[in-house]
């Protein structure tokens, strides 16, 4: 779950990282009151949960309250990569010297968070890592320790940083340490963190991205969603627990169990179909989470076949089928609807679903090979 920009740097101020002053305006009007009071000039920033604002004419400087005005009003009327902007950020100008850029992330590899910097702020830092990794800076954290003092130095020297602003980019550096921990984020970043002209520093901009899986532990931090980001269906998906992503491919996908969605849709690509969304239902699943799925799937215009791929272990393959047939009766799927069942009772589980004019398979490369097939309006041999 990502948080705006203003979100982010609210969280950042509560732990003592300076921020520019500034307010969130809903409208032109309170964009000029907001610039009045930071004295004249302002940035006025989109806030949209995506990448490139600044190219695309999302972020603004203003010289004067009526041009912030003026320039409030182009901006909330744009849309941004899809999204439309309903809220500016109004922040005052800053004195910009140096741009830095700090993040912190996890690292699969080690296990670890990493901190990362790079006296190359403000641009995209993985075109800097692909043209000049050599201005990368990163170190490890254990994640029993902490970020260290001498940790957050090493960084500062290995980025090159003047000696003069190794103490307060260190300090900076170990709270938004703070920060990435206490609110179980994946990503927590400043980009740019500045050099203003009297040599203070300064969080420019800022983004968190929160992990979904630890939202139980922060209902506060939940409650922020920002629901223009996300697609109908996703929405749907989350009130009955399901783990959806939507793409744009044409086979509709419905598995239990997040490692098995996956090759699903590997196999279907590789076949060379086109996965239309992924969908986890986890096991077990009862009939009424069945139906809620596939009406989610089926919601997707693009839709051309549904595959469903079922593994049983501890959940008998038979009640798998009865909930699938019972959901079917209340969705009444339209098109091509293709099932593989695989654990205990499959052999019952497949009778039931052919039975009802459903396309059975074995295993999940043929499972796969029918959908794709229906997916191209091919002809498939149909059970029974």
């Amino acid at each position: 779950m990502k948080l705006h920009e203003y979100r982010s740097k609210q969280i950042f101020a509560r732990y003592d990282i300076p921020i520019p002053r500034g307010r969130v305006a809903m409208t032109a009007g309170e964009a000029r009151a907001i610039a009045e009071e930071l004295g004249g000039r302002a940035v006025i920033k989109a806030q949209v949960l995506v990448g490139g604002r600044g190219k695309a004419g999302g972020i603004r400087l203003a010289q004067s309250p009526e041009e912030a005005e003026e320039l409030a009003t182009q901006v909330l009327g744009m849309h941004i990569k899809g999204l439309p902007v309903r809220k500016v950020l109004v922040d005052q100008a800053a004195d910009i010297q140096t741009e830095i850029y700090l993040g912190l992330t996890n690292d699969r590899a080690t296990g670890s968070p990493v901190l990362i910097a790079s006296a190359e702020g403000g641009i995209d830092i993985e075109e800097v890592a692909r043209v000049r990794p050599e201005k990368i800076a990163r170190v490890w954290v254990d994640p029993l320790l902490g970020l260290r003092t001498y940790q957050a130095r090493n960084l500062a020297a290995g980025m090159e940083l003047p000696r003069a602003h190794w103490g307060q980019f260190t300090d900076i550096a170990r709270a938004l340490y703070r920060v990435y921990k206490q609110t179980d984020a994946s990503l927590a970043e400043i980009n740019p963190l500045v050099i203003l002209g009297g040599g203070s520093m300064l969080a420019l901009d800022g983004k968190i991205v929160l992990d979904d899986n630890a939202l139980f532990r922060h209902p506060e931090l939940a409650e922020l969603r920002d629901l223009d980001e996300e697609a109908a269906s996703e929405r749907e998906a989350r009130k009955y627990g399901l783990s959806y992503v939507k793409l744009d491919g044409d086979v509709g996908c419905m598995v239990n169990g997040a490692g098995l969605a996956m090759a699903t849709m590997d196999v279907i690509q590789h076949l060379g179909g086109r996965p239309a969304n992924f969908l986890d239902v986890g096991g077990g699943a009862p009939a009424e989470k069945v139906a809620a799925a596939l009406e989610i799937i089926l919601s997707d215009s693009n839709v051309r076949v549904v595959l469903l791929n079922i593994f049983g272990g501890i959940t008998r393959c038979d009640e798998v089928a009865r909930g699938i047939l019972m959901a079917m009766e209340e969705v009444k799927p339209q098109v091509p609807m293709v099932a593989r069942l695989v654990g205990t009772n499959e052999e019952e589980g497949r009778r039931l679903l052919a039975e009802a004019k459903m396309i059975t398979a074995t295993s999940l490369l043929e499972g796969a090979e029918r959908a794709v097939a229906a997916a191209k309006g091919e002809a498939i041999e149909h059970p029974g």
